[in-house]
């Protein structure tokens, strides 16, 4: 195992209720690395979070392990058939309300 999918399940564990059902498969392709995240469909929503705040800052912190092994790492969540987790219809996301949130100045100046 790699250190960025060693990374990812020891996080997802931890905040999941069946942590015996956690599984990160890990993909290497011309853009990247890609990790594939199956797990409980009832812990669904403890891996998104309120308005995908958890999943969020999990990407940023995959993105700096990455970083730090000169990687570009995804993070991909394989949502199972009767998941918790139900996306609004309704709530727009824009890129800019998103970047509004996500403090990246500790990596800003990374050298890739």
């Amino acid at each position: 195992m790699v250190q960025d999918q060693e990374f990812i399940e020891f996080v997802i564990r931890a905040i999941v209720n069946n942590p015996d059902e956690v599984k990160a498969t890990r993909t290497v392709d011309e853009r990247g690395v890609l990790i594939t995240l199956d797990l409980n469909p009832t812990d669904i929503g403890y891996v998104i979070g309120r308005r995908g705040n958890t999943v969020r800052a999990i990407r940023t912190l995959l993105k700096v392990v990455g970083a730090k092994n000169n990687a570009l790492v995804n993070l991909k969540i394989n949502e199972p058939e009767g998941s918790q987790h139900r996306r609004p219809e309704s709530t727009p996301t824009t890129t800019s309300s998103v970047m509004e949130d996500v403090d990246t100045s500790a990596i800003d100046n990374l050298d890739i």
